[in-house]
């Protein structure tokens, strides 16, 4: 049977009856996009939706790359996803919860003995997955590290080396770091390296075909290669003099840094987050259990009495996921349940679930959207208006 998370609609086609959108709202949403995409305010746009079990299928727009004269994105267009990469990286390490070869309060240096100098001998595998760590989001040497084409293992040794910037437990920072060092731990434990332990058990159980935590080789072979299948974005000014290490380069596609270096296309994620929203189960097994799940999208920094209660109340995270920001419009919108999870991207991507509507939409962009997420945001708040 066909997914129906492929195939790609006509913009003024009428949603299917069963999604439960309002056909003139959901036109109006999909224009939206479209009319940035026709204007050069993002290179390019895919957008999914679904609800109740059912998808929009794959809606494409723009060009495959930023240049004046570009061909239009391929329908097959593969995305960096950047950050939405964290909480697929997390979902492997609760794999390993669940089979006993890690608890959550678990100290890293357990698993990592390096990690344990300078400070960080408390820090927890919790501590990691909640951004309640202390570590910073990059290593102050990112740059060159980068310009150097390190290989992953120098991010983990930059991060084991580093001190905190607050004793864990006691504040909340978002930290890139702390998935590099996740990352290390499902290499640790599981003996394989991180890019392979999440294809072996989330990708090629849930047919993510088209997604690998960094390019293997053979998406550069032949004549038409997969690489070429990847949109281009329109580069940050600091990463357009950089051709040996900025988002295009071949570099940094083929090294699958586990904080953001996921390459997926909407109807591959959409299988994960249809994953989720049945609470771990999919036609080919269970990924993850109903408990873990919802361990998974409940506000972990609720229990966390050191740290600042703004946070816990205001700005949550559960293991991996960023929960709804109620009074906050960035990437996830305005009008989102309580119960919404998902996460954001630097290359102007989003991914929201929200199991009291069983919906989730995806919408991925090549235009980068930090700090606010400012289309993302009005995008959702025009796909929620639509819904029934």
């Amino acid at each position: 049977m066909p997914s129906p998370f492929v195939s790609a609609p006509l913009v003024g086609s009428d949603p299917n009856p069963d999604l439960k959108l309002h056909p003139g709202r959901w036109k109006t949403a999909l224009r939206l996009v479209e009319s940035w995409c026709d204007s050069g305010r993002l290179p390019a746009a895919a957008l999914l939706v679904s609800r109740l079990g059912m998808s929009s299928g794959t809606y494409l727009f723009g060009r495959q790359s930023p240049a004046e004269g570009a061909p239009p994105i391929r329908p097959d267009a593969i995305f960096l996803i950047a950050s939405i990469t964290k909480p697929i990286v997390a979902t492997g390490v609760l794999i390993l919860a669940e089979r006993g070869l890690l608890a959550l309060d678990d100290r890293v240096e357990q698993f990592v003995p390096a990690f344990g100098q300078n400070g960080k001998h408390a820090v927890t595998v919790r501590n990691l997955l909640t951004h309640t760590s202390g570590l910073p989001d990059m290593l102050p040497d990112n740059i060159d590290l980068r310009v150097a084409n390190a290989p992953l293992s120098a991010f983990v040794e930059g991060t084991c080396l580093c001190p905190l910037d607050f004793p864990p437990g006691q504040g909340v920072q978002y930290q890139s770091m702390g998935f590099a060092m996740l990352g290390e731990i499902i290499h640790q434990v599981s003996g394989k390296s991180c890019s392979q332990f999440l294809q072996d058990e989330i990708f090629n159980p849930l047919g993510m075909s088209d997604t690998a935590l960094g390019a293997p080789a053979s998406w550069f072979e032949g004549a038409d290669p997969k690489v070429s299948r990847i949109a281009e974005i329109r580069l940050p000014e600091e990463q357009r003099q950089a051709p040996g290490w900025n988002w295009h380069s071949a570099y940094w596609r083929k090294l699958g840094v586990p904080w953001g270096g996921l390459l997926t296309t909407p109807a591959d994620l959409a299988r994960f987050a249809q994953m989720m929203l049945d609470r771990g189960a999919a036609p080919s097994g269970r990924i993850l259990s109903p408990a873990t799940v919802a361990a998974a999208t409940r506000n972990q920094l609720e229990a966390m009495r050191e740290v600042p209660a703004d946070d816990r109340r205001c700005r949550p995270w559960g293991l991996g996921w960023r929960l709804n920001w109620s009074a906050h419009s960035a990437n996830f919108g305005d009008f989102l349940g309580p119960g919404t999870y998902g996460h954001w991207g630097a290359t102007g991507t989003v991914l929201w679930i929200d199991p009291d509507t069983r919906s989730f939409a995806i919408l991925l962009t090549t235009q980068p959207q930090e700090p606010h997420g400012s289309e993302l945001s009005r995008a959702s708040n025009a796909i929620v208006a639509a819904f029934e």
